[in-house]
């Protein structure tokens, strides 16, 4: 099978599209026939040895996917060979990059009906990014009132969406362009990230969801109410620390269980998939230089089968 993959540390130039044997998936695990698999931020850290999770090359790249169970491990007893999957295939972010993958049962789910393959291979890591922000680490409750730094990316977006349909009041910090877009998504008030005082121009709020970090996690601690909490999935630098809120950063945890819950959402219709450039597995160069500011389409990077 074709599997995109490392044997050193670098730029896009060191991927590598090999010829390796189709895996055998062991206890607890299923064996995926990739119908698609996102490009994320994450597989460029991996790519350039900056992950604190990853094993060393060489390795094949990618983590969140989409596609059909071709066979199950030993023990595997919610998924059968022709189930449509998605998720994610291990803690380690890593094997998604190819045309069959093995995926660990308990991070993969059915697949909603109503979305594509292209669409779920951009849903996991993202959206279960944003749920956990919002509801196990802010614990938000409805009628409060939250800020979303970022809130035009692809967790960001999730966000935004997730929060308005729990009934939260959205600030969203965004850059000037994208107001009309995080409006559309669910967005009450909409500040401009680069204004020099963006943090005094909305109301206090009781949680600030943070997927930008640097001076913009720094000011918006001014716009947390007492008592208020700052979540943060980027850890560029340590997080600030103030008597009067709480701040967390955490790693994601991508789960069966959550993933249903995600489910129940797109097969609602209470969420919608956000894709950007598609691309084929063998220009995932390409993909990984988009990453690194490559002109590309608004949404997550995904690579069909």
């Amino acid at each position: 099978m074709k599997a995109a993959r490392i044997h050193k540390f670098g730029g896009p130039e060191v991927i590598v599209i090999d010829d390796v044997p189709v895996p055998v998936p062991a206890p607890g695990e299923v064996l995926v026939r990739v119908a698609a698999a996102g490009v994320a931020p994450w597989d460029a850290l991996i790519r350039e040895g900056q992950s604190k999770v990853s094993p060393p090359p060489p390795l094949t790249l990618g983590s969140d996917l989409s596609g059909v169970v071709e066979a199950v491990g030993t023990g595997v007893t919610q998924f059968k060979n022709g189930d449509d999957v998605y998720g994610l295939t291990n803690p380690q972010f890593c094997g998604a990059n190819a045309e069959y993958a093995i995926a660990i049962a308990t991070m993969i789910a059915l697949k909603p009906l109503g979305i594509t393959d292209l669409e779920a291979a951009s849903v996991p890591v993202v959206a279960i990014t944003a749920w956990q922000m919002l509801f196990d680490y802010a614990h938000a409750q409805p009628g409060q009132t939250v800020m979303i730094l970022g809130a035009a990316g692809n967790v960001g977006a999730y966000a935004v969406q997730l929060a308005a349909r729990a009934a939260l009041h959205v600030t969203a910090v965004v850059t000037k362009k994208d107001t009309d877009y995080v409006r559309s998504l669910g967005a009450e008030i909409v500040l401009d990230s680069q204004m020099e005082t963006f943090e005094d121009s909305g109301p206090p709020v009781d949680a600030c969801i943070d997927t930008v970090g640097g001076e913009l996690r720094e000011r918006s601690l001014r716009s947390l109410k007492p008592g208020g909490v700052l979540v943060s999935v980027v850890s560029t630098d340590p997080l600030p620390s103030l008597p009067d809120v709480r701040t967390v950063f955490f790693y994601v945890d991508v789960t069966t269980e959550r993933l249903n819950t995600i489910s129940k959402l797109f097969d609602s219709a209470e969420l919608q998939a956000r894709v950007g450039s598609v691309l084929p597995l063998n220009e995932i160069r390409t993909a990984h230089q988009m990453l690194a500011g490559a002109p590309h389409k608004r949404g997550k990077i995904v690579l069909r089968a």
